[in-house]
């Protein structure tokens, strides 16, 4: 797993590959929310089976500020795709994926957070069904031209595949802990900006929780399959 920042680990994603009798371990890029450029160097892809990149605060539209690992990461999810390496970006880490094989990332123009649907793009099949997902992006992705995207709403796509790499916009892994360790880390005036309010997103995760956790794991059983990687 990479997670970019401390408060960003796979959640249910790692549980169910663990579940699926893989075993999971963490790398994380950053430590400190205030140096973004101070990292630690990745592991080599390759002593992997499976690798799942999660989401992040930072953002590929200011590359400047994580320039010291954000071009490793790109590389190195290139020579994934080379490889045929089953991997799983997930909203930051889809992002990377697109980017790194032909597509871009750009500032969405209606930041969401929250619950929603998903829907097929038109004419082809969601596999994951609709959700809702929950989503917490400021960017979107922009599919690299070789993508199949399966799946989109309004704002973004929200799914898509490239080789043995599945990239979403959206948060398949969260549960009530992660969501409140997110919400350490962001302050009442940044929620308010975007009309949210802590405790009433702390209440929508408990509602969604369950529901969400069996959702997850379905979705990293159709990665895996989907992907060759069991």
């Amino acid at each position: 797993m990479i997670a970019h920042e401390p408060d960003g680990p796979a959640g249910q994603v790692g549980v169910r590959l663990a579940e699926r009798g893989f075993d999971v371990t963490t790398h994380v890029v950053t430590t400190d929310y205030d140096q973004p450029n101070t990292s630690a160097p990745f592991p080599a892809f390759d002593d992997y089976d499976v690798i799942a990149i999660m989401g992040s605060i930072r953002s590929l539209t200011n590359k400047a500020e994580i320039d010291s690992w954000v071009h490793d990461e790109l590389e190195l999810i290139r020579s994934s795709h080379a490889a045929g390496q089953p991997v799983l970006g997930v909203c930051f880490g889809g992002q990377l994926i697109a980017e790194a094989l032909g597509g871009a990332v750009e500032q969405s123009p209606t930041t969401e957070i929250g619950w929603h649907e998903i829907r097929p793009t038109e004419g082809k099949t969601n596999p994951i069904g609709p959700g809702p997902w929950m989503e917490w992006h400021h960017d979107r992705i922009i599919a690299p031209p070789e993508a199949e995207v399966l799946a989109e709403n309004d704002t973004s796509v929200q799914l898509f595949t490239i080789g043995s790499m599945v990239g979403t916009q959206f948060h398949p892994e969260v549960d009530l802990k992660h969501i409140s360790d997110w919400l350490e880390t962001a302050d009442d005036e940044y929620l308010a900006t975007y009309g949210q309010d802590r405790h009433a997103i702390l209440a929508e995760v408990a509602e969604h929780e369950a529901r969400n956790t069996k959702q997850c794991h379905a979705f990293v059983d159709w990665f895996l399959e989907s992907t060759g990687a069991v």
